[in-house]
């Protein structure tokens, strides 16, 4: 009997390191020394970062500054708590490092197929004080791209400040006309524990001292920085592939029964979400892994009690429906072979719980 290798499909929690990332960080390695050391050996790490971060901006076409970071986390976190601003302003289906940071934000409203509505926004945008206006690129559990286009002139009317979350989007998409984004390396196929705070103008912000400027102390990571510009600069043709394939898991998955979350929407290539009529989350995914493919969750599911996706949520999806919601997620050696496997897999696990088979992982739920 065969054995089949694994099929990852998680890439929207983490696309695994490009070559070219690896050679440009190995090369970091064999040279690094620390970028703030005055001697030979540190002027030589700092021309390294330096290119690095010029670099990262060319290949994003942003023409503000790179502030490293240890990710995007961090990157969300210096944005909430050091622009100078009166208040906070938020989308509903932001990153849970969003929820996290901004808590007592003042919340957008969405429609069905997860994009913000201007009208909400206009009417938060009405309020006393300068508003940090924080929306993602693109949703990291359904893929929905948001419409700059139509968010952005009504920030800047309103002389308040407009972030977006990247980090599903940078180096896949053309960066929004923001005044602060955040992006993370490991999302794009660099390094994990790294990313940048892009920033407009830096007065935007209040420093804190130490390097990047003095608004991030802490010793720069050189080789991860040059992986980083790696994994930017190394080509993206397969997006159209992946574009393609998206399109035809949508049609194999309805035709199999299920539903695609927010299926008028635009959405990028790489990310999707979809809805198994009658089968838990945490029964898919377990069935999923067992036959060797990695998929993650649309919703949280905590001590065995299916707990709603507050993005599901925040677009009216009723509670029966999100319990049984996955996401697919692509990278660069997505193939026709790899979706029709997982076709089959979603459809056996369809069957079984249809026919009333005992499904894995059903005890106990």
């Amino acid at each position: 009997m065969t054995h089949e290798s694994r099929l990852y499909l998680d890439h929207a929690a983490t696309t695994p390191l490009l070559p070219e990332a690896l050679a440009a960080m190995e090369e970091g390695l064999v040279h690094w020394a620390n970028p703030s050391s005055p001697h030979a050996e540190g002027r030589a790490a700092r021309a390294a970062l330096e290119d690095a971060r010029r670099r990262i901006a060319a290949a994003l076409d942003w023409d503000g500054e790179v502030l490293f970071t240890s990710g995007a986390s961090e990157a969300i976190a210096i944005a909430a708590t050091r622009a100078k601003v009166d208040r906070h302003i938020i989308s509903p289906v932001e990153h849970d490092a969003v929820l996290r940071a901004m808590k007592d934000a003042q919340r957008l409203t969405v429609g069905p197929r997860g994009r913000v509505f201007g009208a909400s926004l206009d009417n938060a945008l009405r309020g006393e004080g300068r508003a940090l206006v924080t929306i993602q690129s693109v949703n990291n559990e359904t893929g929905v791209v948001q419409d700059f286009d139509l968010l952005a002139p009504l920030v800047r009317e309103a002389k308040g400040l407009l972030f977006v979350d990247a980090s599903q989007s940078a180096g896949k998409m053309k960066l929004p006309d923001a005044d602060l984004i955040a992006i993370s390396a490991h999302k794009l196929g660099g390094p994990p524990g790294i990313g940048a705070l892009l920033v407009k103008d830096l007065t935007m912000l209040d420093a804190s001292g130490g390097q990047e400027k003095g608004y991030r102390p802490g010793t720069e990571n050189m080789p991860a920085a040059l992986g980083f510009a790696a994994a930017l600069e190394a080509p993206r043709m397969w997006l159209q592939r992946a574009a393609d394939l998206r399109r035809e898991l949508d049609r194999a998955i309805e035709l199999a029964g299920g539903a695609v979350v927010a299926k008028e929407a635009q959405r990028i290539p790489t990310i999707t979400s979809y809805a198994m009529p009658n089968v838990a989350q945490q029964a898919q995914l377990i069935q999923f892994d067992l036959a060797g493919i990695s998929v993650s969750a649309g919703s949280a599911c905590s001590s065995g009690t299916l707990k709603m996706s507050h993005v599901l949520e925040a677009m009216g999806w009723p509670v029966a429906r999100s319990g049984g919601v996955v996401r697919v997620s692509f990278g660069p050696t997505i193939t026709r072979k790899d979706i029709h496997r997982f076709v089959d897999c979603w459809k056996a696990i369809s069957e079984r719980a249809h026919s009333n088979a005992p499904t894995v992982g059903a005890a106990g739920a």
